[in-house]
């Protein structure tokens, strides 16, 4: 559900790392809270799916998706800010990458 917040919260998300021309930091929605909402919804559905289809196996994969994740969310982060205008505010407003309170 999160995932689709987000989808109808922000136009510019998308899988490739770019700012588009007119682009605007989304501060709204999930925005609010954290700043990649999108990423923290993934990482519980890479943990729930394998549970709900009974595939203790693909478990394994979790925490390797996981550092995928983090590591996007630096070199995300590092294009933001340095090419999408207001983000460096917007980082200083919400503190919190994925969980708020701790991350």
């Amino acid at each position: 559900m999160l995932i689709f917040l987000v989808f109808r919260e922000n136009s510019y998300a998308s899988r490739i790392v770019e700012v588009e021309k007119n682009q605007k930091v989304i501060t709204t929605g999930p925005y609010a809270f954290v700043r990649h909402p999108m990423y923290a919804g993934f990482i519980p559905m890479y943990l729930c799916i394998p549970i709900a289809l009974g595939s203790y196996f693909a478990l394994i994969f979790f925490v390797p998706a996981t550092m995928v994740i983090i590591f996007r969310i630096f070199d995300e982060e590092s294009v933001l800010l340095k090419n999408l205008e207001g983000y460096g505010e917007y980082t200083k407003k919400v503190k919190y990458r994925l969980v708020p309170g701790v991350w």
